[in-house]
């Protein structure tokens, strides 16, 4: 029987490669999505796990998240620099760390935080060492300079229309080791350096709003930058906070306990400040996306149930073409279980085998997205297969049989003597 389905299949091959790239266009747009909506959310909640506590300016918790976990450039609101000096002198505090954004470079960002923020990400210090005067930078690990590259920042961005600061150049102190988050992608320097090349120090606050993100004020006057002048690049830093610090978008904060970590987000959630777990503002964002994946998942049975009508009324003007190969079986002894058998099998083989490539075609395409992601984002997505996975080959699989045990019925019903006369 299995050397008759071969042969057949061989000689109807055109027909059958049809039917195999049919199943597997139509599984691997299920199983792409599957996987890639995966990814996403194994993704972005390993990299919020990098962070205990962010606390910002009263606003939206889930844009303060994206911008300083994810490092997603956005104008956010600023709150005053006494909050840093609150913190840093809290015993509930292991360590506080601000972080100021809008400054650019050869399309990475450009993060203004402190020593202790760049010393304790995770993982640590590839090379080289970290920041310890204005005019040094740590560099991620997808960052492309070597140590001691030279580093001119861009306020903004080059498509926003940026201006180089001729103020200071950085040069690269040290390298971190990969971390699977936005921040591979990021340079880091002293917030005090990036006060102090927007004119701001304890005593200038009104141009607050410009250290701490610097797209708020797109539209603003070139005035701003008459406070731009030489900077020391040999400077010490000085990391003691005082209460007339400038305004901050947001710092990450490291508590020393658990119980810590939720007195520290109540105290902090009130008033003009906000303070949030990037894990739970990610629920909320996984609640749309799984939204999102309803949506696709449907489009994806939908083509798949297209696809398999379609395989339906190919089979069945396929089984009444072969009329006459199958009374001739019939007229030579073959009983009708076995047209069955090898009507089915030669049909389920067929879907099987789209399937199958199905799967890996899915697989190649997340992958492919997934890569393209986080080349831009640096956020890690791993692709891979999960055990619900295979209960869902196992329903196509099932749904697949029970396909083509209708050709085979067909087959199964015809009379030998109708057949040679057809």
């Amino acid at each position: 029987m299995i050397r008759f389905i071969l042969s057949d299949l061989r000689r109807l091959w055109a027909g059958s490669l049809v039917v195999v790239l049919l199943v597997a266009l139509a599984t691997a747009l299920g199983v792409s999505v599957v996987l890639q909506e995966r990814a996403l959310r194994l993704g972005s909640a390993r990299a919020a796990d990098k962070f205990d506590l962010v606390i910002g300016a009263g606003g939206s918790e889930t844009q303060l998240v994206l911008s300083s976990v994810f490092l997603q450039p956005s104008p956010l609101p600023l709150m005053p620099g006494e909050v840093l000096a609150r913190l840093a002198a809290d015993p509930r505090v292991d360590w506080a760390a601000p972080i100021g954004f809008g400054d650019s470079f050869s399309g990475y960002p450009i993060v203004g935080t402190t020593a202790t923020l760049a010393a304790r990400l995770p993982g640590g210090l590839a090379e080289g060492k970290v920041f310890a005067r204005e005019g040094e930078a740590v560099i991620g690990s997808a960052v492309k300079l070597s140590l001691g590259g030279e580093i001119k920042p861009m306020h903004g961005l080059p498509e926003e229309g940026g201006e180089t600061h001729t103020e200071l150049v950085y040069h690269v102190a040290g390298r971190l080791r990969p971390t699977g988050t936005a921040w591979d992608r990021a340079i880091l320097v002293p917030i005090q350096a990036v006060w102090h090349i927007h004119g701001l120090g304890a005593e200038e606050h009104q141009g607050a709003e410009e250290a701490g993100h610097d797209h708020e004020h797109e539209g603003a006057d070139h005035d701003a930058h008459t406070h731009h002048r030489e900077i020391d690049a040999d400077a010490l830093l000085d990391e003691k906070w005082a209460a007339d610090a400038p305004g901050l978008p947001a710092i990450l904060v490291k508590p020393k306990t658990i119980a810590d970590a939720y007195k520290l987000r109540q105290d902090y959630r009130s008033g003009n400040t906000v303070a949030v777990f990037p894990g739970e503002v990610l629920t909320n964002l996984y609640a749309t996306l799984g939204d999102a994946k309803q949506i696709l998942v449907a489009v994806a049975s939908g083509a798949q149930a297209l696809v398999a009508a379609s395989l339906v009324l190919v089979t069945v003007i396929h089984i009444g073409q072969r009329r006459r190969q199958i009374g001739a079986l019939r007229a030579f002894g073959a009983p009708r279980s076995a047209i069955f058998g090898i009507v089915w099998l030669e049909f389920f083989a067929l879907v099987a085998v789209g399937i199958a490539l199905g799967f890996g075609l899915g697989f190649a395409a997340a992958l492919s997205l997934s890569g393209m992601f986080s080349q831009t984002s640096g956020i890690a997505m791993p692709v891979g297969f999960a055990r619900e996975d295979g209960g869902l080959a196992g329903v196509l699989l099932a749904f697949a049989a029970l396909l083509a045990a209708l050709p085979a019925v067909l087959a199964y019903r015809q009379s030998p003597a109708q057949a040679l006369r057809a």
